[in-house]
């Protein structure tokens, strides 16, 4: 059976859609992105997804309802059947189809809206954990911004999938940031550490709820980025994603975290955020 996507309004199989080589998404990266993880039919932290996206395109200047994101993913669910199955909807908004100009389109154009659902199958265990690498961090400095434009996390995910690895960890001037695509939480002398908000790190869903569900546990939370010293000698390492959940770091570069094994910390926070996952449905 073909798969129905969502495009600039209409739902349709996907070999007809057919998208301009003058969309400036295919030609300069400008647009944004969101992913939306569906439990059963229920998307995960979607008011939050909502809000993201509406940011997203208010800061690059892309006129266009955030709103519709929620009945998307809703719509493609059905209409794939995939409401009993765990599933990610994958959501982007482009500026739209113009001459090719570095300049925004003006008068402006119709923004280009693409959209589709696939079952998720999870490749990893929070009872196993996964390792990492570390690479240098040569994104742009509006990290907080969900761009399609994610050349430089190709490069470094690239280097951990050469290298065995499941994510590699980014390091701006001696801090260690955040993974490619998921954010970076750590246990440092008995202190939950991870990045601040900034224009660095993307303002991960997964990475609110990872700090919320610290706060209910009573784990003490400092928001400071680790140093590549305190990352190196961390009794835990922790990964939070949309796809990643709560996922324990064992090993990076080939050295192991702690005793090699998911620490009580994060194993903690991933029992915990599996029971909002359940709640969902309930």
């Amino acid at each position: 059976m073909s798969q129905t996507v969502f495009f600039n309004g209409s739902y349709l199989p996907k070999d007809e859609v057919s998208i301009s080589p003058d969309d400036r998404g295919f030609l300069f990266g400008d647009g944004v992105y969101e992913v939306v993880r569906m439990y059963g039919g229920h998307g995960f932290g979607m008011d939050a997804h909502v809000r993201r996206l509406s940011d997203g395109l208010s800061a690059i200047g892309i006129v266009a309802d955030a709103g519709l994101l929620p009945e998307v993913c809703e719509q493609l669910i059905e209409r794939n059947d995939l409401g009993d199955r765990d599933a990610v909807v994958y959501l982007q908004v482009t500026r739209g189809v113009a001459p090719r100009a570095h300049h925004f389109p003006d008068p402006p154009v119709a923004p280009t809206v693409y959209a589709a659902a696939w079952q998720f199958i999870p490749r990893t265990d929070p009872a196993v954990g996964v390792g990492v690498v570390t690479a240098p961090d040569h994104r742009w400095t509006r990290c907080d911004i969900k761009s399609v434009s994610l050349l430089a996390n190709c490069l470094a995910a690239e280097q951990a999938e050469t290298a065995g690895a499941y994510e590699a960890l980014l390091i701006r001037d001696g801090m260690v940031i955040e993974g490619t695509r998921s954010s970076l939480f750590g246990v440092v002398d008995g202190v939950v550490r991870t990045a601040p908000v900034s224009n660095y790190i993307l303002p991960s869903i997964t990475r609110t709820v990872a700090i919320e569900l610290c706060e209910s546990e009573n784990f003490e939370l400092d928001q400071r980025p680790m140093t590549l010293e305190e990352c190196e000698r961390a009794d835990e390492l922790f990964l939070a994603g949309t796809t990643t959940e709560i996922m324990p770091i064992v090993r990076v570069d080939d050295r192991p975290v702690g005793d090699g094994r998911p620490g009580p910390i994060a194993t903690r926070l991933a029992r915990g955020f599996a029971d909002r996952v359940g709640a969902l449905a309930s």
